[in-house]
């Protein structure tokens, strides 16, 4: 069964958010709403891995390194300025989209097998997901006409 290799990807891929979302909150703390939003949203990428955990071993979890070979290209250090907060949000971004299509993969692996406790892990987690990705781009879209156009 290759449920155990998408669980390790998942796994690991939401950790890995978290802490970018962390590393990205510290960096900006002059954005009151990026350093605390942030938090927020690291905790609780951690805590979908710990929802994870107790399937990760009734499967047999495989830890790919994927979602380590992804935070360290977009992670080698978080930017500075307004440039660099877009380029942040956007490497958050880009990390939280595999995490959401795992989400995907990982319940129509659920539906398959009948694993209505995974099920539910899925529906939850998968909806706070895509409420991060609507932040981030909400953030962007903010960002961006400062970042860009009235830049030093």
């Amino acid at each position: 069964m290759h449920l155990a290799h998408y669980l390790g990807l998942l796994h690991k891929a939401q950790a890995r958010l978290g802490d970018a979302f962390t590393e990205v909150g510290d960096a900006h703390r002059e954005e009151p709403d990026v350093f605390h939003t942030c938090a927020k949203l690291a905790a609780q990428c951690r805590q979908h891995a710990e929802k994870l955990e107790p399937f990760a071993r009734r499967y047999a979890e495989e830890a790919p390194d994927e979602p380590d070979r992804l935070h360290s290209q977009l992670f080698a250090g978080t930017r500075t300025g307004g440039i660099g907060l877009l380029r942040d949000l956007q490497d958050l971004y880009l990390m939280a989209a595999e995490c959401d299509i795992c989400w995907t993969v990982v319940g129509q692996a659920a539906y398959g097998a009948r694993d209505e406790e995974l099920l539910a892990v899925v529906k939850s987690c998968e909806q706070e997901t895509a409420v991060q990705l609507k932040w981030l781009r909400t953030r962007m879209k903010q960002a961006a006409p400062q970042a860009l156009v009235v830049a030093d």
